[in-house]
């Protein structure tokens, strides 16, 4: 299985930008994904989830009402929209697919439950 996640940039404070991971390798729908993000210096954080229907989705509390994670099982690839960016969002983002049957946060949250990771896009949010 491979992610090629695209789509970051360089973005002022307010702006938006919409993240994309294409995966290929397996049958798509039958991935959870996941996104995650990672400043200098820093740990690897959760971002968002969403099952793979895309009936739930799931949000770090830093995000919640700013960003919005989708998917289209038809074209292999998942989202992230993100809105009202601030300096502090800046870091690497990545995609990460775990066949995992999480049924919470804190399952999706969890960075070792992803079997497969994209190669990070850096998104920079400068004031």
């Amino acid at each position: 299985v491979q992610l090629q996640a695209s789509g970051g940039g360089l973005v002022q404070v307010g702006g938006s930008l919409r993240l994309s991971c294409v995966v290929s390798g397996r049958t798509f729908s039958t991935y959870r994904m996941g996104w995650f993000r990672q400043a200098p210096g820093k740990e690897r954080e959760f971002v968002s989830a969403i099952t793979w229907s895309g009936k739930s989705t799931y949000y770090a509390d830093s995000v919640k009402g700013r960003f919005t994670i989708s998917r289209d099982n038809a074209n292999d690839t998942a989202y992230l929209r993100m809105e009202s960016l601030k300096p502090e969002d800046t870091a690497v983002y990545y995609c990460a697919a775990t066949q995992l049957d999480c049924s919470s946060v804190g399952c999706y949250a969890s960075v070792p439950n992803y079997a497969y990771w994209g190669q990070g896009t850096q998104v920079t949010v400068s004031s």
